[in-house]
């Protein structure tokens, strides 16, 4: 990256600064002009399926759902927060998807309750759901037999990963389904996230395999998700014009040889929010280490997992208080506030730390880490007792909260000391800090 690439002031033509002054850091700000483009970059598919999972805040998905996308679920928190975000249960696509390879008792009976479509990944599933509602339109997910991602813990295929029906049990699953009166309506496959166009090529073939097997009644296809993002200077962004053309090959295929047509689908997350999102976090010490320099900043893994879980690359820049001074550059690490040593937020996979070149800083600058805005406030905890983070969304230059700032009474307000731990109400007051 170059020198000149190592600083922001804005975020959606709003100054870095006064977000963080106005809201309080570590805060996540996400852009939704970002959003928008691209969500029309796959405006080619017949049915765009937002994968909530990547980002869940409601305004998000009240937003993703005015632009024309459908929405996937793969809990049943995830099915409310559709219905919140003004998603009817129940249509033809259905707007909402629930995708698993389980029903826990709560998403089971809330599928039944609302008839929201099912994308079966077990066989279980669908005994458990036609044992309910039998005569009900299914999807199920196909295990490959492969599968290809960015890390071992983002690869969805293979005979190492829980997800899907495996290929050679179509047959079984497709004997459960009709033995319970379920009419399986729709395929899907997903091998991994980050896969490139060789798996992706292979992907389609197995696709057409299980879709000829499953036979004529299927009226459409999901192409799944994973599509990769430009996390370093350099990488190349997926054609998704070349993406399509190779799923709608094997669509015209299957169209041919049923007779009638089959929607296409897609089912991006990180495609549309990762870009999108930004954590900005500022600096509250300078160390030296030996020979290494540290910038620790308020924002540790609670907030951002994925370098920790993955050793996932995300762009970081500084966004000074004051721009005008001149700044040299050097090599640090950047590490957050949790009593972990793995909270480094510059470290690969296996937990290696690296150094990142940025300019000089001091403490009460701000550090704001790019393409967060996937699987980053989503996967977030109260690790250390640390409260989540603010949620705002710039909009055409107007900014909106879309989640206030956790505050720390909200940390234990769920939680209660038996009465015989405190000897009495002076106690009880002082433990929980009520006066």
């Amino acid at each position: 990256m170059a020198e000149t690439n190592l600083i922001r002031t804005t975020i959606g033509g709003v100054p870095v600064v006064e977000l963080a002054q106005e809201f309080g850091t570590p805060l996540y700000v996400y852009d939704a002009a970002v959003i928008r483009k691209r969500f029309a970059e796959l405006a080619v598919f017949d049915v765009v399926r937002y994968a909530q999972k990547a980002c869940s805040n409601l305004a998000i998905l009240a937003l993703v759902r005015q632009l024309g996308a459908l929405v996937d679920a793969v809990s049943a928190g995830e099915i409310h927060r559709a219905l919140a975000a003004g998603y009817p249960p129940a249509g033809d696509p259905p707007p909402i998807m629930y995708t698993a390879d389980i029903f826990d008792r709560d998403a089971l009976d809330l599928v039944v309750e609302h008839h929201i479509h099912v994308n079966c990944g077990s066989r279980d599933m669908i005994e458990q759901l036609g044992e309910r509602v039998p005569g009900r339109e299914i999807t199920l997910r196909v295990n490959p037999g492969f599968g290809h991602g960015h890390s071992r813990k983002t690869n969805t295929g293979g005979e190492l990963s829980k997800h899907g029906i495996w290929h050679e049990q179509l047959h079984e699953a497709l004997f459960e389904a009709e033995h319970h009166g379920l009419s399986v309506v729709g395929l899907h496959m997903h091998i991994g996230s980050g896969s490139d166009f060789e798996h992706l090529a292979q992907v389609c073939r197995a696709m057409e395999k299980a879709a000829v097997e499953a036979g004529r009644n299927l009226r459409w296809i999901s192409a799944g998700g994973g599509l990769p993002i430009p996390y370093r200077e350099g990488d190349a962004r997926i054609d998704i014009q070349r993406y399509f053309d190779l799923w709608d090959a094997t669509r015209k295929r299957l169209e041919d040889r049923f007779g009638h047509r089959v929607r296409l689908e897609v089912e991006p997350g990180r495609y549309i929010v990762a870009e999108a999102g930004f954590l900005i976090t500022e600096i509250r010490a300078v160390k030296e280490q030996a020979q290494n320099t540290f910038y620790l900043v308020d924002a540790g893994f609670n907030n951002l997992v994925r370098p920790a879980m993955y050793g996932a690359y995300h762009p970081l820049r500084l966004a000074p208080r004051d721009p005008s001074l001149p700044r040299l550059f050097q090599e640090v690490i950047v590490g957050g506030p949790l009593c972990e040593s793995g909270d480094i937020f510059t470290q690969e996979e296996g937990g290696i730390v690296t150094k990142r070149l940025l300019p000089q800083a001091a403490v009460g600058d701000y550090i704001v880490i790019e393409c967060a805005g996937a699987y980053g406030f989503v996967m977030g905890s109260n690790y250390n007792s640390k409260p989540y983070p603010p949620e705002v969304l710039v909009d055409n230059g107007d900014v909106k909260l879309i989640r206030r700032r956790q505050t720390y009474t909200d940390l234990f307000e769920d939680e209660m000391i038996p009465s015989e731990f405190l000897a009495d109400e002076d106690s009880r007051r002082s433990v929980t800090g009520l006066s």
